[in-house]
């Protein structure tokens, strides 16, 4: 079967507009004709056509398991493990990290910023303190990365991943000004807001989503050293970001495919722009 692009509208039932699509046969579907899977979601017609499909299995996969390969998240991670792996080098240390000269460079300290070094408000999103610092991130990226780049587009998941980025980044310079934060997790836990957007939109249950999310913020504030602020920050702009990719159009009526896919990319580049709009407050406010 081919994947055929989206539409506007859902293939069942063409009076409703629709942001989703069955990750395996690309149709333009709303949440009554999608049911979750264990990669995306996929539509009931393919759904049937999986239990009554008695062909034999071939060495060949289809077109559609290679369109659901992961490849953002994939890349994500291998950038991640790459820095590390770089200060580790200049460090001379596994641990001890955080004492090269990358990591000075990136770390994400406000009064920095305030100085001109806007580099870090990203950067800081790829370093981690020491090995275990990156393994429990970069887990989480596997595990949420696969299910949300799979539902949102690789574009898209890379947009709602860079922005809640920001975010963190926004809400240290704001509210944790004399810190020092590194780390990916204000991305990851903007895709813990994106994924609980996204079983809503399917009408899933978000509790464990949810009961998560609190587990998480709990660790937060009980250890110490922890960036509870950017998790925050980043949750926030994660799901802002997939509220505007998910809901937004269907508030707004889009009737179009165009108008579907432009008012989800304004409403997360508008989220991006606020956030480093915050950053320059936080940055002014220091200098």
């Amino acid at each position: 079967m081919n994947p055929q692009p989206p539409a506007s509208t859902c293939y069942r039932h063409p009076d409703r507009t629709t942001g989703l699509a069955c990750t395996r046969c690309g149709r333009a579907a709303c949440t009554e004709c999608l049911r979750p899977a264990a990669v995306g979601q996929h539509c009931v017609d393919c759904l049937a056509q999986g239990r009554t499909d008695i062909r034999p299995v071939t060495p060949t996969a289809p077109a559609s398991t290679a369109r659901s390969v992961p490849y953002v998240t994939y890349v994500l991670i291998a950038i991640n493990v790459a820095v590390f792996a770089v200060t580790a080098s200049q460090a001379h240390s596994i641990a001890d990290n955080h004492l090269s000269r990358l990591f000075f460079d990136w770390v994400l300290e406000p009064p920095a910023v305030a100085h001109g070094q806007w580099g870090r408000v990203v950067g800081a999103g790829f370093l981690h303190y020491g090995p275990l610092h990156l393994a429990v991130n970069m887990f989480a990226l596997y595990i949420l990365g696969r299910d949300t780049e799979a539902v949102l587009g690789r574009a898209r998941f890379l947009a709602v991943y860079l922005t809640s980025l920001l975010g963190g980044s926004a809400a240290v310079m704001l509210l944790a000004t004399h810190t020092a934060t590194a780390g990916a997790s204000g991305a990851i836990y903007g895709l813990f807001g994106a994924m609980t957007v996204i079983l809503l939109r399917l009408r899933q249950s978000p509790t464990q989503m949810l009961i998560l999310i609190v587990i998480n913020l709990i660790i937060s504030v009980s250890l110490p050293g922890i960036s509870l602020w950017g998790h925050l920050g980043g949750l926030l702009a994660g799901t802002l970001a997939a509220c505007g990719i998910l809901f937004l159009p269907q508030w707004l009526h889009a009737r179009t495919r165009e108008s579907v896919v432009r008012t989800g990319w304004a409403a997360v580049a508008g989220i991006a722009v606020v956030a480093l709009a915050l950053i320059g407050v936080g940055a002014a406010a220091l200098s």
